[in-house]
């Protein structure tokens, strides 16, 4: 197909483009594409992040997170600084090299306690990565300089309208800036949307990898949106697995050298959704290493979990060899970030 063959030697595709290959009846070209391109580019490691979910207090509304704040039949729980520390030291002693805390936007554990926790984290010789949502640019430096390394904000739709309809009292642009802010600071900076949202179209979507690309960001995640019944958009779920799939193939061919999770929301959909996802593009994956606080964690109905975290690693070692790859050594640094670095 022409329109894959240019996104191979060139990753450029205009929004026309994109919006052809995400109308694709039969995609399987452009996941075979993706796949070599995750091959050339990124090799056949796939990178593990231990995510420990930290926090299930949540001060935003968003009408698509189990987490929302007015959402009334979720336990909400703040992991001590203890807790998450000796969730770090599980993690290590697992093997895995990055951990990343993600928790509800809350201001409860304090910046300053925050970033000693970090830095305990940093001790044991972890790369740290941070989903805590939109902070000032004073909270973001204080965390870098106590050795955070990546940051995840997600973007969830660049159609300004959807985004502050799904998402009130929040700005987009104050969701841009903080971005920009993370880029700024020296952050590998994650990003991604949600596909399937109600009202998103697909010339939306293209937007968004458009957005990524121009950001740029180092990381993407893609999945796909899946109704939380204790949410305002409870009825408006639909299988979004291949469309999902279909957008992260096509950043993989825009964005060669960056990192991409296969998500747990791919693995909910479907059996071995995290498999397709790293057939179709995919390099990281990002097995929860947190304990019990994963069954408070709800974002959406039915998230896939990990086992106890050693035995959690040492499965899918085997299950990786068995399609062909395996897990990466380090940190797992973007090649990407690498890139801009040596500028």
């Amino acid at each position: 197909m022409e329109i894959i063959e240019k996104a191979i030697k060139t990753h450029v595709l205009d929004k026309g483009e994109i919006v052809s290959l995400l109308n694709l009846e039969d995609a399987s070209l452009l996941y075979e594409a993706a796949d070599r391109v995750r091959r050339e580019s990124v090799g056949d490691g796939v990178h593990l992040r231990g995510l420990i979910e930290i926090s299930t207090v949540c001060k935003r509304n968003c009408l698509y997170c189990g987490l929302r704040r007015d959402n009334k039949k979720i336990f909400r729980r703040r992991m001590s600084c203890s807790e998450i520390i000796n969730h770090a030291q599980a993690a290590a002693r697992a093997g895995y090299a990055t951990v990343v805390l993600q928790g509800g936007e809350e201001d409860g554990f304090g910046a300053d306690n925050m970033a000693e926790v970090i830095k305990e984290i940093k001790r044991l010789g972890l790369a740290v990565t941070l989903s805590l949502g939109e902070k000032s640019f004073e909270e973001y430096s204080l965390y870098r300089q106590a050795g955070a390394d990546r940051y995840l904000l997600r973007i969830e739709t660049t159609d300004k309208a959807l985004y502050e309809r799904l998402d009130p009292d929040m700005s987009f642009e104050n969701r841009v800036r903080c971005l920009k802010d993370l880029g700024r600071l020296g952050y590998e900076v994650g990003s991604g949307f949600m596909v399937g949202l109600p009202g998103q179209s697909v010339e939306s979507i293209a937007d968004d990898i458009l957005f990524l690309k121009a950001l740029p960001v180092h990381m993407a995640g893609i999945g796909p949106f899946i109704a939380n019944p204790d949410t305002p958009l409870a009825n408006c779920g639909k299988d979004n697995f291949d469309l999902s799939l279909k957008a992260m193939a096509v950043i993989r061919l825009v964005m060669p050298y960056i990192n991409i999770p296969a998500t747990t929301a791919m693995e909910t959909l479907r059996p071995q959704g995290r498999f397709t996802a790293l057939k179709s593009g995919a390099n990281v994956i990002m097995p929860n290493v947190g304990g019990d606080m994963s069954e408070y964690y709800q974002l959406y109905p039915g998230k896939a979990r990990a086992g106890e975290v050693i035995k959690y690693r040492l499965d899918l070692e085997e299950k990786l060899k068995a399609v062909g790859r395996h897990i990466a050594e380090g940190s797992g640094i973007s090649k990407a970030y690498l890139a801009e670095d040596k500028k």
